[in-house]
């Protein structure tokens, strides 16, 4: 692997303050000779690494007024805005809009699943629904949650649209992070796997619109257990 740049490293370090909440929405961000002298580096470097940040739309320059934080809502990268979900300080927040993302994309990618969908493809999230009662009552957890991640993957790719999982791929840290943490209660678990039933059942039909359906429930099911189980809210 390539070596970071010295821009790089230092954009890096920006990224953790405002992660950390050191450096919240709305803030100034230090002065070049400031950043310059924290990290070590020249003021050449420090304008390359608020550059990057800024074409990310992390940051925002105000001529006259200075350098300034921006929410996470308008960032466009799809890895630090990761970053600030899996390492904020509004991971609560960050769990509710993660399935919110999940409920848009999942339910239309089942959708098309529907009619794509092959015979081994079925007979394979068959398994997985096996292999999560099997970890259900062994009470395992990491090997449970690699069945549930593993029946969304192959729907995702069932869908036949090559961007689908393209675009999960770099939640698949986030997701299994986050599952570890809800599928440990045992009712969470209950209901995923009958969720997951439900969602292979109209993917057994072929009937689009049941299994929209289907993968929408699951996501208020997930959602709901999320308030309920985990945020107490």
């Amino acid at each position: 692997m390539a070596r970071k740049s010295l821009a790089g490293e230092v954009a890096d370090g920006l990224l953790d303050r405002i992660v950390a909440g050191e450096l919240p929405p709305g803030s100034v961000v230090p002065g070049e000779l400031e950043l310059s002298s924290r990290y070590d580096v020249s003021r050449m470097t420090v304008r390359e690494a608020i550059r990057t940040l800024t074409a990310q739309n992390i940051l925002r320059i105000e001529r006259g007024r200075g350098t300034f934080v921006n929410p996470l809502e308008r960032w466009s990268s799809l890895h630090a805005v990761l970053r600030a979900t899996s390492e904020g300080t509004d991971a609560s927040d960050a769990a509710v809009q993660l399935i919110e993302l999940r409920r848009m994309l999942e339910a239309g990618a089942c959708g098309l699943a529907a009619e794509r969908i092959s015979d081994q493809d079925l007979a394979a999230l068959d398994a997985l629904v096996d292999q999560m009662r099997e970890a259900r009552r062994a009470q395992d957890l990491e090997r449970f949650v690699e069945a549930d991640l593993a029946f969304h993957d192959v729907i995702l790719h069932a869908s036949g649209n090559p961007f689908v999982a393209v675009l999960f791929e770099p939640l698949s840290r986030v997701l299994a992070e986050r599952r570890s943490e809800t599928s440990a209660v045992p009712e969470i678990q209950e209901h995923a796997i009958a969720m997951h039933v439900a969602v292979g059942e109209a993917l057994r039909r072929r009937d689009p619109e049941a299994a929209r359906a289907a993968m929408d429930a699951h996501m208020q099911q997930t959602l709901d257990d999320l308030r309920t189980y985990i945020l107490n809210r």
